[in-house]
C-alpha cells in the first residue's frame, strides 16, 4: 500500500526513494563541481596523491559488499540530514568564491553524511559512516601546508638517510637537505620527502584499521604507526640510494631502478603494517584471521522490514535545497578574478637613494617549483659596499592553490638555522610596518632576515592570518593577489647585530615607498587590525608579543 509521501517496502521496491537519492547524488556533484575537479588535477598532477583515484572506488566498494545490511538498516529518515546539507553547500559556495577547495572537497563528504541522514536516519548512517569518511583521504592538504610539511619531511628524511649511511661506515656530512660523501652530492628533493608513501599509507593504515575487529586501542595503534613507519623507511630508502651511489655511481639514484626502489619500500612498509596486526591479535590471544576480516552482511527478519515505512520527505527537501545549492553554485562558478593594474618588476629602478642595485634571477627549476607571476631579486649596496638582498615574489591570483612560500619553511633547506625569529613593527614611515625578524647562521655565518606578506595593501607577518584574509577578501573583493616581501643582509665579522638592523631599516625606509608602485593596493590598507594583541613599544621596533 502506498501513502502520500511513502512508499511501502512490502515489495522490496522503494522506487521513489531510489529516484530521490540518485538526484540527490547527482545534484551533490554538479554542486561541488568545481571542488571535485581540483581534487583530479591534483591526483593527475600530484604523485603522493595519485592514489586518491582508488579512494572512491574502495568507498563504494566497501558500501556494496554491505548493502543487504544498509537495506534492512532503512528505519525512519531523519530530517537532521538537511542542516548538515546546508552547511556542506555553503562550504562549497564559500570554497568556490576563494578557491579555497578543501571547503568544498570536505563539503562532499559532509553532504553524504546527510544524504545518509534523510534516506534512513541514525541507523542507516552508523552503518555507511566509516566507507563515506574514507573519503577524507583522498582530499590533498592545502599547497601551503603541503609545502611546509614536504620541506620538514625533507630534512627529517634527510637526516635519517645519514644516520643509517654511517651505521655502513661511510663518511657523509649533512648540510640543510643535500647529502655529501665527497665524491657525490645528493640532493633530498620533494619528491624524496616522504609524502609519497605518508599519504597512500595513511589511508590504507585507516582501511586495515577498519578490518581489524580489536579493541579500539589496538586500532588506534594500527592508524597512528603508519606515520614513524613511512618516515622511518623512507629515511632507510635514502641511505639505500647512497649506499648504492657510493658504491656504483650516480646512475644507482636514478631512471627505473629509483622507481623500483620506492615500490620495494611502499610494499615493506605494508608488511610491516601487517606483521604489526598479527602482533596485536596475538596479544590478544587470537589468530590474525580471527580479527582481520571484512564486515559481515546481516539481514534483519522480513517482519521487521515490514514493520515500518520508507519516508521520502526528507528526502524530498533535500533535493530542493540542493537544486538551489546547485543554481548558486553555478553563479559563483562564472564569477571571474578582478585583475589588478600594476608596473612589473622589470622597470623596478636599480637605484634607491644611496643605494645600487645588482640584479640576480632565479635558476628555472627554482621559477617552475615557486610558479609565481613576477619577482625581483637584486643586491643593493651603498658607500661602504655592504649590501641588502631584497626579493619579492608576487602572485597575480592565488585560487589555483600557489602562494608566496613562507621563509621560514624554505631556509632550513638551504642548510641554514634559525637560532631566532619574532615580529617586529617599524615605526619610521608614514604608517607602522610589520614584519618577521630572523636571525640565520650556517657555520660561521650570520644573517638577519626581514620578510612578511603584502596581500592586497595588508602587511600580515603570519602564514595563517594570510590565509584568513585571502578568503575574506576572495568574497568580499575578488580578489586574491599577493607577494612575499623578504630583505636580508650579512652581519658581518666585527660588525653588531644592531649595525645589521639599521642597515635593514635604512633600505626599508627608501625601499618601501617605491615598491608600493609595484604591488597592488587594497581597499583597506589599517594595519593593526589583523595582528596580534599586546603591543609593546621599544622605540623605533616595537615586538608583538
Amino acid at each position: 500500500m502506498t501513502a502520500l509521501g511513502y512508499v511501502s517496502v512490502v515489495d522490496k521496491r522503494p522506487v521513489r526513494m531510489l529516484i530521490f537519492l540518485n538526484v540527490a547524488l547527482v545534484l551533490a556533484v554538479i554542486a561541488f563541481s568545481d571542488g571535485i575537479g581540483e581534487l583530479i588535477v591534483r591526483w593527475s598532477k600530484q604523485e603522493e596523491y595519485s592514489h586518491g583515484f582508488l579512494i572512491p572506488i574502495i568507498s563504494a566498494w566497501l558500501l556494496w559488499t554491505r548493502r543487504e545490511a544498509l537495506y534492512a538498516s532503512i528505519e525512519r529518515a531523519s530530517w537532521l540530514g538537511l542542516p548538515l546539507i546546508f552547511v556542506a553547500l555553503a562550504m562549497g559556495i564559500v570554497g568556490d568564491l576563494s578557491a579555497v577547495y578543501l571547503l568544498s572537497q570536505v563539503g562532499v563528504v559532509i553532504v553524504l553524511l546527510g544524504i545518509a541522514l534523510c534516506v534512513g536516519g541514525a541507523p542507516l548512517l552508523r552503518l555507511c559512516f566509516i566507507p563515506i569518511a574514507f573519503l577524507l583521504f583522498a582530499i590533498p592538504l592545502p599547497y601551503f601546508v603541503d609545502a611546509i610539511l614536504t620541506l620538514k619531511l625533507q630534512l627529517i628524511s634527510s637526516e635519517l638517510g645519514v644516520f643509517f649511511i654511517r651505521l655502513f661506515g661511510i663518511p657523509v656530512y649533512l648540510d640543510g637537505n643535500i647529502i655529501d660523501m665527497g665524491t657525490y652530492k645528493l640532493q633530498v628533493v620533494e619528491a624524496c620527502s616522504g609524502l609519497r608513501y605518508l599519504y597512500p599509507l595513511l589511508s590504507l593504515s585507516f582501511l586495515a584499521a577498519y578490518l581489524f575487529h580489536a579493541p579500539l586501542w589496538q586500532r588506534t595503534i594500527v592508524l597512528l604507526s603508519s606515520i614513524p613507519i613511512a618516515i622511518g623507511m623512507n629515511g632507510f630508502r635514502i641511505a639505500l640510494v647512497g649506499i648504492l651511489v657510493n658504491g656504483w655511481g650516480n646512475q644507482m639514484a636514478e631512471g627505473v631502478l629509483h622507481a623500483f626502489e620506492g615500490w620495494v619500500i611502499f610494499l615493506a612498509c605494508a608488511m610491516l603494517l601487517t606483521a604489526e596486526m598479527y602482533v596485536l591479535a596475538l596479544v590478544s590471544g587470537k589468530r590474525f584471521m580471527d580479527l582481520f576480516y571484512f564486515p559481515r552482511t546481516f539481514s534483519q527478519a522480513e517482519d521487521k522490514l515490514r514493520s515500518h515505512s520508507i519516508q521520502v520527505y526528507p528526502l524530498l527537501f533535500a533535493v530542493g535545497l540542493l537544486c538551489v545549492g546547485t543554481a548558486f553554485a553555478y553563479f559563483t562558478s562564472q564569477r571571474t578574478e578582478a585583475a589588478q593594474q600594476r608596473t612589473p618588476f622589470a622597470g623596478f629602478p636599480d637605484r634607491l637613494g644611496d643605494w645600487r642595485g645588482r640584479l640576480g634571477s632565479l635558476d628555472n627549476s627554482t621559477e617552475q617549483y615557486l610558479k609565481l607571476d613576477d619577482y625581483i631579486l637584486s643586491d643593493y649596496a651603498a658607500s661602504d659596499d655592504k649590501s641588502v638582498n631584497l626579493y619579492v615574489a608576487y602572485y597575480a591570483s592565488q585560487r589555483g592553490g600557489e602562494s608566496p612560500h613562507s621563509p621560514v619553511a624554505c631556509i632550513p633547506g638551504s642548510g641554514w638555522a634559525i637560532t631566532d625569529i619574532r615580529t617586529m613593527v617599524y615605526k619610521d614611515l608614514d604608517r607602522d610596518e610589520p614584519f618577521n625578524r630572523v636571525i640565520i647562521q650556517k657555520g660561521m655565518v650570520k644573517q638577519i632576515v626581514y620578510y612578511w606578506f603584502d596581500e592586497r595593501g595588508r602587511k600580515i607577518t603570519n602564514e595563517w592570518w594570510a590565509k584568513y584574509y585571502l578568503l575574506l577578501d576572495a568574497i568580499t573583493m575578488n580578489r586574491t593577489d599577493g607577494a612575499l616581501v623578504r630583505l636580508a643582509t650579512q652581519v658581518f665579522p666585527g660588525e653588531t647585530e644592531a649595525a645589521a638592523d639599521k642597515r635593514l631599516q635604512t633600505f626599508m625606509k627608501d625601499a618601501l615607498p617605491t615598491l608600493a608602485h609595484f604591488l597592488p593596493a587594497g581597499a583597506i590598507i589599517k594595519q593593526a587590525h589583523h595582528e596580534p594583541l599586546g603591543l609593546q613599544s621599544l622605540g623605533v621596533l616595537r615586538t608583538l608579543t
